[in-house]
């Protein structure tokens, strides 16, 4: 079977950052001497999955390296779906493992990821705890629901104040087929274009689940990290 093709969502600015991304993307901003987009590149390359989308935004002339582009240019306007919807060619022709550009993993999440049946499977980490008592002084203020059953996952996106309700941390790696992508198509379809523009990642796969769509899930354990702010890369890097 042909190995997948790659998608890296990068059109944000990551305003959290502040200054960091005054002048390049949050993507191109360093956590130990390489950018996170050279981080998620080389993991993706170790496992074979050399060809590479970028979809850009903020500061797209900046993204310019041994990869494609595609530009999002109402990225000021709408959330990470639309983004994704940048990649409808790719989406639709090929498997593809799907990146947010604001995230570092381990090659082996990439490897488990390919090796995972199912239309829609996305990875997500049963040790976030360790990692959200130190980003947060409180873990459950960030976290949200993540509950799975037999790989298959059950409910995500909720606030709660209950340890037992986060099965895991959903990390923004991912893939689709064809077929999970028209799924994600049907879905959407019929949302306002006020709504779609609002829609981020973890609302689309809580629309997936209401429509009984299986989304299958990837536990893995630790080697990643969120990079949200500067606080967090200097966290990470000490």
């Amino acid at each position: 079977m042909a190995l997948p093709k790659a998608v890296i969502l990068a059109a944000g600015r990551g305003s959290r950052m502040e200054s960091q991304t005054a002048n390049k993307p949050k993507c191109l901003v360093e956590l130990a001497g390489r950018s996170l987009l050279d981080w998620q590149c080389t993991a993706l390359r170790e496992n074979g999955l050399t060809d590479i989308l970028v979809i850009r935004g903020y500061k797209a002339e900046c993204l310019q390296g041994d990869y494609e582009t595609a530009d999002n240019p109402r990225w000021q306007d709408s959330n990470m779906v639309v983004t994704l919807m940048t990649a409808e060619r790719r989406l639709a022709q090929n498997p593809c493992v799907i990146s947010y550009a604001d995230i570092v993993y381990h090659p082996s999440h990439v490897a488990l990821l390919i090796r995972t049946e199912g239309d829609i499977v996305i990875t997500y980490d049963t040790s976030w705890e360790t990692l959200w008592s130190q980003r947060f002084l409180n873990p459950l203020d960030d976290a949200e629901t993540f509950k799975t059953e037999q790989g298959r996952l059950q409910e995500i996106g909720r606030k709660t104040t209950r340890i037992e309700d986060v099965n895991g941390q959903y990390m923004g790696l991912l893939k689709l087929t064809p077929t999970g992508w028209q799924q994600i198509k049907d879905t959407v379809s019929e949302l306002p274009q006020a709504s779609l523009d609002r829609l981020d990642m973890t609302g689309l796969i809580s629309k997936l689940l209401e429509r009984d769509i299986m989304i299958n899930t990837v536990p893995i354990t630790g080697k990643w990290c969120e990079a949200d702010s500067g606080d967090d890369l200097k966290l990470y890097e000490s």
